[in-house]
């Protein structure tokens, strides 16, 4: 047991010695220590006063001369109203150093042969990777670094979402307006010009409709249709979706593309295969920059007819029932989730249907007992229902299935919208961030005696860290906004900031040349910053469950700047080359190298990678 542990069994033994009370270990609470107080963990003794029937002065007192007794790490302790602070001693920490400090797997836990799967990214082939797919793809990512470390079978998959109408709209403008170029004849990103055409058919389809409004059909609609005392303008704004399905040329030659596509015409799947393989190539490449690989990759295209099997199976069991018109529904009043259509009365799939099918598929195709789906909160409605539905189904994996949700992602702006052309494009983000990261090194010239090639790696290195320490650091569930200035700053909450923490130490190690740890062992009285930083040690293997437990990264980038903070104020306050003495020499060396594994290991659970210089 490690000495939070043991700490709690012991207050559990002590209130059945000291009251003969019967203690839960939820009642036997151990926590750090806050700071303006002595101590390294405190006890909260008020859930024992009635067993006791004494003051909780009294009985912090009292089980504090117990646990101090009892257990040999405990130096010490006080007492502040209900709160037992407990002093752990130096030679315990002293101890947890030397034992972790040459370890580059600390935290981690042995497998546990449990097969667990994450699904993030999952674009549109109709647009390149934006701003709100990088914080999918590092929280996706992320996921599958903290359930690999605490000991799963990770699979990393994708369902990428390459048919429907907004692919049709891409296709429909590259072949009205392209005159037959390419990515390679005009020289633009793969992705990137597949989504230009989905805006430029975005901008003819508002022309449309604009030159429409002014006809006297449109008139005709309006004085029909308004159901209240609505302006045009107002009553037009509505309408756009309407007029697409039933008066526009565009919105119909874009529905009829579909619907070749659906009968497998062969000029139109020749297209759109086309046309997909550079959007995934741009994908490629951006997945790239960003460090990122899947295991498995689906296709809508793939899936959309899956599902129907399951809606037999439900039918059957009476978790579905159908209407007149032949349409399929789930009663889910019951889990306040109302009526939920199935399938339509056509027998055609809704996303629903195609993603009870894909959760069925996945589980034959890998046999994972969780599933794990990244996905913004605009989806949460729809994850509740596909959770309930598999659950009444009985599907083995039900238990199973979570819904990482998260926030949007805004820039100082304000808000992107895809469609008219605002979106921030994943590459043009990253480059950004480069550039600014180019810019503070050149500020600083701290690595003019490396090669060109050594130098752009750190900065691109910089650059990453600034970018997904950023996002990651932020609560999934809360709404964000992206500063790519901000994010490059080595004084604040950043990558980069806790990459300066570990090549600060690389520079120690270097600096110390050959050098003798034996000393280490006779080192007594750690300082305030010793002890910080061991105590932060010690609870790292367990702050990486709780992260995996909550599906929550921003756990481990809290961490890493408490860690790298910590040693910024070591370093500066306490001589570690010159130290004291050889023993403390030694110590403080020992305690950097468990420092820089430790910080490496945790920001390679949010996909960063840490220079030796910068």
């Amino acid at each position: 047991m490690n000495i939070v542990e043991v700490i709690q069994d012991q207050v559990i033994k002590g209130v059945k010695t000291l009251y003969g009370a019967d203690v839960a270990p939820e009642q036997a609470v151990v926590s750090p220590t806050r700071k303006e107080f002595e101590g390294n963990y405190t006890v909260v003794v008020f859930p024992f006063t009635r067993a006791a029937k004494k003051k909780p002065e009294m009985i912090g007192e009292e089980l504090g001369a117990y646990l101090v007794q009892e257990v040999p790490e405990l130096e010490s302790f006080n007492v502040i109203k209900g709160f037992l602070n407990l002093v752990v001693a130096d030679t315990y920490w002293a101890q947890l150093v030397d034992d972790i400090y040459e370890q580059t797997n600390y935290g981690l836990q042995p497998r546990n042969g449990r097969k667990v799967m994450v699904e993030f990214s999952s674009p549109n082939t109709n647009k390149p990777l934006h701003l709100g797919h990088i914080r999918n793809i590092l929280l996706g990512w992320s996921a599958y670094k903290i359930l690999d470390a605490v000991g799963y079978d990770v699979v990393r998959v994708q369902i990428v979402n390459d048919r429907g109408i907004a692919i049709c709209k891409s296709m429909l403008a590259w072949q009205r307006f392209a005159d037959g170029a390419t990515p390679g004849s005009t020289d633009t990103k793969s992705d990137h010009f597949v989504g230009d055409y989905y805006v430029r058919f975005e901008k003819e389809f508002r022309a449309e409709y604009e030159a429409w409004q002014e006809t006297a059909a449109a008139e005709k609609v309006y004085e029909a249709e308004k159901k209240e005392e609505l302006s045009k303008a107002a009553f037009f704004k509505a309408y756009k979706d309407k007029y697409f399905n039933q008066y526009s040329e565009l919105g119909g030659a874009a529905k009829e593309m579909l619907r070749k596509w659906e009968a497998n015409d062969p000029a139109t799947r020749t297209l759109w295969e086309r046309m997909n393989q550079w959007v995934y190539d741009g994908f490629n490449e951006t997945y790239e920059k960003l460090g990122v690989t899947f295991d498995r990759l689906y296709y809508e295209s793939q899936t959309y007819l899956l599902g129907k099997q399951l809606v037999d199976k439900g039918m059957d069991s009476g978790t579905f029932y159908k209407k007149e018109d032949g349409s399929v529904w789930a009663d889910l009043e019951d889990a306040k989730l109302d009526h939920k259509t199935i399938l339509r009365s056509d027998g055609t799939s809704l996303y629903v249907t195609q993603d009870l099918g894909t959760a069925h598929q996945r589980y034959e195709d890998f046999g994972v007992e969780k599933m794990i789906y990244v996905v913004a909160d605009e989806q949460n409605y729809h994850f509740q229902v596909l959770f309930e539905i598999l659950k009444r189904l009985e599907e083995p994996y039900a238990d199973g299935l979570y819904h990482l949700s998260y926030g949007m992602v805004d820039l100082p702006s304000g808000r992107m919208k895809s469609r008219e052309g605002t979106v921030v494009d994943a590459d043009d983000l990253v480059a950004e961030v480069i550039e600014e990261a180019r810019l503070n090194s050149a500020e600083r010239d701290t690595t003019a005696d490396l090669s060109e090639d050594q130098r752009q790696d750190i900065i691109r290195k910089i650059a990453l860290a600034a970018l997904k320490f950023f996002i990651i650091k932020v609560h999934p569930k809360k709404r964000m906004v992206f500063d790519p200035k901000e994010s490059v700053d080595l004084r604040g909450q950043t990558g980069p900031y806790i990459q300066n923490a570990y090549v600060r130490i690389q520079s120690v190690i270097r600096n110390a040349g050959q050098f003798d740890l034996v000393a280490a062992s006779s080192y007594t009285g750690l300082n305030d910053e010793e002890r910080e930083l061991t105590q932060l040690l010690f609870g790292f293997p367990q702050l990486i469950q709780t992260a995996a437990n909550e599906m929550d990264p921003s756990h481990i980038a809290a961490f890493c700047y408490d860690m790298a903070k910590a040693y910024h104020k070591f370093y500066h306050e306490h001589s570690i080359l010159s130290a004291e003495s050889e023993a403390a020499r030694a110590f403080r060396l020992k305690l950097s190298m468990a420092v820089s594994n430790t910080l490496r290991t945790g920001m390679d659970l949010l996909g960063i990678e840490m220079p030796e210089r910068m």
